[in-house]
C-alpha cells in the first residue's frame, strides 16, 4: 500500500531535525576544542595565526626526531638498521636539541616569553627585552632557511638513495623529513608577530 505524502515528511521531519542537532553539537564541540587548544596558556593579545603558528613548530620537528630515534631502536626505517653507541647518542641528543630549540617558540606567545620564569636564577621574575628575544629567533630562523636549503639542494637526493633502499622507507623518510621546511618560515612569522605586539605596547 503506497505511503502518503504527509506520512512520508512525519517521518522524515524527525530525521532531519536529529542531524541538524548532531551537526551542532559537532559545530560548537570543534570550535570550543580549537579555542582551547589554540588559546592554551597564550596571552591574550597574541594573534590566533601567531598561537596556531608557534604551537606547530614542535610538530614540524617531530616527525624526523621519531624517525631517528627509531632507526636507533633497529626499527625497519632505513636500510642501515640500529647504530653504534656513540651514532645512537648523538642521534638521541640531536632529536632532543631540536624538540627543545622548537618548543622555546612557545615562549613568542605566551607569559614567559615577556617575563622570565621566577625559578631561573639572576633573571627570574624580571621582564624580558625584546631584542634579547627577536634577535636569536631571526638569526636562528635565518640559519634554518640556510640549513634546509644547503641541505635540500646538495644533500637530500644522496642522502635518501644511500639510507633507504626499499620505495617505503624512502617515502618514510621525505614524510619525516619534509616538515622541517616548515620551521623556519613558521619560527620568522611568528617572531614578527612578537616584534609587533611588544613594541606596540612600548
Amino acid at each position: 500500500m503506497p505511503t502518503s505524502a504527509p506520512a512520508v515528511v512525519a517521518e522524515v521531519l524527525p530525521i532531519e531535525e536529529g542531524l541538524s542537532s548532531c551537526m551542532r553539537m559537532r559545530g560548537h564541540l570543534g570550535v570550543s576544542t580549537m579555542e582551547f587548544m589554540v588559546k592554551i596558556d597564550a596571552l591574550p593579545d597574541v594573534p590566533r595565526w601567531a598561537v596556531l603558528a608557534a604551537h606547530t613548530v614542535p610538530l614540524v620537528t617531530l616527525p624526523s626526531g621519531l624517525w631517528r630515534i627509531a632507526q636507533v631502536a633497529g626499527l625497519p626505517v632505513a636500510d642501515q638498521l640500529g647504530r653504534n653507541g656513540r651514532e645512537a647518542v648523538v642521534a638521541i641528543l640531536l632529536t632532543l636539541i631540536t624538540e627543545g630549540l622548537a618548543l622555546l617558540t612557545l615562549g613568542l606567545v605566551r607569559p614567559w616569553g615577556e617575563v622570565a620564569p621566577r625559578w631561573l636564577p639572576l633573571i627570574g621574575g624580571r621582564r624580558v627585552h625584546t631584542l634579547a628575544v627577536v634577535v636569536p629567533a631571526i638569526l636562528g630562523a635565518a640559519a634554518l632557511c640556510a640549513i634546509v636549503g644547503w641541505f635540500a639542494c646538495t644533500q637530500a637526493v644522496g642522502l635518501i638513495d644511500r639510507v633507504a633502499q626499499t620505495p617505503a622507507q624512502q617515502v618514510l623518510l621525505v614524510v619525516c623529513y619534509s616538515p622541517l621546511l616548515a620551521w623556519a618560515p613558521l619560527l620568522a612569522a611568528t617572531t614578527l608577530a612578537y616584534y609587533r605586539r611588544r613594541t606596540s605596547v612600548l
